[in-house]
């Protein structure tokens, strides 16, 4: 009985202290820039004052491409970007134009069996790489499962849902690529980073 109350204690310990370095290290992060400084005002106080927003909240750059599909279903690709691990990353958003609910169909999901086995998705696209000539898949993981957004089903008339893909990296000198989804529109999309 000692032994499981020690055990027990021991996790608890080391939940406190891992749950206290979050805390620090969200607090350390809050930001400001101002070294010591006390804030002006809360954050609400500050948008009624007439303060800039920041760099986040008046975001509404156009879509780097618009991929139209079926039934009135529409891609927006808002960014695709190079990162370090050797991978791209393209987000976006799936929205429904039209005046019904529309179920997402299988086909984004591709035919690749690997994929077949882990429901509906946008495991079917692909960026194509016209300087290189090359195509390239979406990635998965070690179960097979795509690096993409999963267990798409319904989408209601209107409704948006946010999207992401990932893809192994073309060679960093290039920088157009265009964006192929099955039953969709291809669309050109510059890579960052």
């Amino acid at each position: 009985m000692s032994d499981r109350f020690t055990a027990k204690a021991c996790r608890r310990m080391v939940a406190l202290v891992v749950a206290v370095g979050l805390a620090t290290g969200v607090a350390g992060c809050g930001g400001g820039g101002g070294h010591g400084k006390k804030p002006e005002a809360s954050p609400s106080t500050s948008q009624v004052d007439g303060s800039n927003p920041s760099a986040q909240e008046g975001k509404s750059a156009a879509p780097l491409a618009e991929l139209r599909g079926p039934d009135g279903l529409l891609l927006q690709v808002t960014s695709a970007s190079r990162d370090a691990g050797g991978f791209v990353t393209v987000n976006g958003n799936l929205k429904n134009d039209s005046a019904k609910s529309i179920v997402v169909p299988v086909a984004l999901r591709g035919d690749e069996t690997e994929i077949l086995r882990h429901g509906t998705s946008l495991g079917g696209a692909t960026l194509v790489d016209p300087q290189g000539k090359k195509r390239y898949y979406v990635l998965r993981d070690t179960d097979g499962r795509p690096l993409t957004t999963t267990d798409l089903s319904t989408i209601e008339s209107g409704q948006t849902i946010p999207v992401f893909m990932q893809f192994p990296s073309p060679p960093t000198n290039t920088a157009d690529v265009t964006l192929q989804l099955p039953t969709f529109s291809s669309g050109t999309i510059k890579i960052s980073g």
